[in-house]
């Protein structure tokens, strides 16, 4: 474990300036992201192209993070986590930009990548200049702030898209959003974390100083994807209407953003390892309460505001907990192989619920789903590594 260098005080003002500074660059590029993952769909969908060609171009943004990971550490230690955050926005924002100059859509791909190098180098940076900023006193909740603020930017996204249109503006509004985020990042008087000590570029090594935090990552990732791919369409093979199964997804990110708030007051105050198992437990749990209280809407829309905030909280107490135990060039290493973790989990989770859905129609999805976060659960329970 590494160990951070002495550093003068400073006010408490300048801190919480700083945080919100560094949250809400995030939370606006969140807002990039999710506009232009589906403007680039929908824009390729328009032009006549396969699901299976866009599905391909959508790959390259998990290439993107997948090729600039191992770097993560030594990218942050050469360039600090000011300018590397300031350049992966001024990238994403440029890369947006060039899209409808594009001669020909097969451009899309190395652009789409590029996107993906971008994004990854931000949030690695963002979670890392945010739990440095952090006490330990204050280290949930700061990390529940973001993770809340970051899920308000992803929501977001769409909204502006459907306000603006999928059309050749898009692209140029979404570049001046990125952009204009550059401003949170260098304002005066933010704080930026000391460089950072250059690491070994290994993501086995990272995995293997952080299993369970790896862990926390694949179950996110697996049961997130595969929660935005399929709740509308169980819901609606349950007789629900389209209307209001789409609902559904709007109330479990409702959900997400609201109650990080209270958890991470909570993982403040007790045992962030035992927290985070007790979510885990209750995600499993309240899983299985999904087909049972799908007769009630009310009902319904509660059990999924509280399983999406119970679930989203387990990954943002491994965030503190994981900001706990590392500082510096590690904290960044290992946030970069969490990327890995995603990827995996990202690539599981859709076509395990498919397969899940397939055997029934009813208890599928809510069985994949509880089977997911008690085997988390009893893994974290017999491990005895602290992160």
């Amino acid at each position: 474990m590494s160990t951070a260098p002495p550093t003068t005080p400073v006010s408490t003002s300048r801190r919480l300036l700083s945080t919100g500074a560094v949250i809400a660059a995030a939370t606006v590029f969140g807002l990039t992201y999710s506009l232009s993952a589906p403007l680039i769909a929908l824009d390729l969908d328009a032009r006549g192209y396969s699901e299976t060609f866009i599905g391909l171009n959508a790959a390259m943004h998990a290439v993107g993070v997948l090729l600039i990971a191992p770097f993560m550490p030594r990218l942050a230690a050469a360039a600090g986590a000011r300018q590397l955050t300031f350049w992966a926005l001024l990238l994403s924002a440029a890369v947006l930009a060039l899209f409808p100059f594009a001669p020909s859509v097969y451009w899309w791909f190395p652009l789409r990548l590029l996107l993906g190098i971008g994004a990854e180098a931000l949030f690695v940076m963002t979670e890392t200049w945010t739990n440095e900023l952090s006490t330990e006193a204050t280290r949930g909740r700061t990390m529940a702030v973001y993770t809340a603020a970051l899920s308000l930017g992803m929501v977001c996204g769409p909204g502006v898209l459907s306000w603006i249109g999928t059309n050749r503006g898009a692209y140029f509004v979404g570049a001046a959003i990125a952009a204009g985020a550059c401003l949170f990042v260098i304002l005066p008087g933010v704080l930026a974390p000391p460089r950072f000590e250059a690491t070994g570029a290994n993501p086995v090594r990272y995995m293997r100083l952080a299993p369970i935090a790896m862990a926390t990552t694949v179950l996110n990732a697996a049961i997130e994807t595969a929660g935005l791919s399929f709740i509308a369409l169980y819901a609606a093979g349950q007789g629900w209407s389209e209307h209001g199964a789409m609902r559904l997804i709007s109330t479990l990110m409702l959900g997400a953003i609201v109650l990080q708030i209270p958890i991470g007051w909570i993982a403040d105050r007790v045992s962030r390892r035992a927290l985070a198992l007790t979510l885990a437990v209750l995600s499993a749990a309240g899983a299985l309460v999904w087909p049972f209280a799908l007769h009630s809407v009310p009902l319904t829309y509660g059990v999924i505001f509280v399983w999406g905030g119970l679930f989203v909280g387990i990954y943002t107490v491994m965030l503190a907990m994981v900001g706990e135990r590392f500082r510096g060039g590690e904290l960044v290493g290992i946030y970069g192989a969490m990327g890995f973790a995603w990827g995996a989990g990202a690539l599981v989770g859709p076509a395990a619920a498919g397969i899940a859905m397939r055997h029934s129609a009813r208890f599928g999805l809510p069985v994949f789903v509880a089977v997911g976060c008690a085997l988390f659960a009893a893994y974290m329970a017999l491990s005895r590594r602290p992160t």
